[in-house]
């Protein structure tokens, strides 16, 4: 259950940082509620796999610059994983849409905001 519920506040921090940034948006071929809201779930989907499985490989790597920059270069990294989601949904006609990198890293940094606000209201199961 709280799988779902950080999937659903994924979702809604990807539709605010489309609103927000002006380079993302998201493509839906019928922009009917139920087909936004279901090209919403396939692109956090397919964040949150981004997220499990490339971003520690990259964050790994990437060590010696987060400790240099103390933690700033999190940021181009949550911006380079938004940016590679685009780019894996852009492949069809729906999906999300980047501008541009330094759109990618302020969606990231809204992404995070919203992620870290409603996820105190998410309990841990810890």
């Amino acid at each position: 259950m709280t799988l779902l519920l950080r999937l659903i506040i994924n979702g809604v921090a990807i539709w605010l940082a489309s609103i927000w940034v002006t380079g993302i948006e998201i493509k839906s071929p019928d922009d009917t509620t139920a087909k936004k809201l279901l090209v919403i779930a396939a692109i956090t989907v397919v964040f949150a796999i981004v997220n499990a499985l490339i971003k520690p490989i990259v964050k790994l790597l990437s060590l010696p610059l987060v400790v240099l920059s103390l933690g700033l270069f999190l940021l181009i990294i949550n911006g380079l994983m938004l940016w590679l989601t685009a780019k894996i949904t852009e492949t069809t006609q729906y999906g999300l849409r980047v501008d541009g990198f330094w759109a990618a890293v302020w969606g990231a940094i809204i992404i995070t905001l919203v992620n870290w606000v409603l996820g105190i209201l998410v309990p841990d199961e810890d």
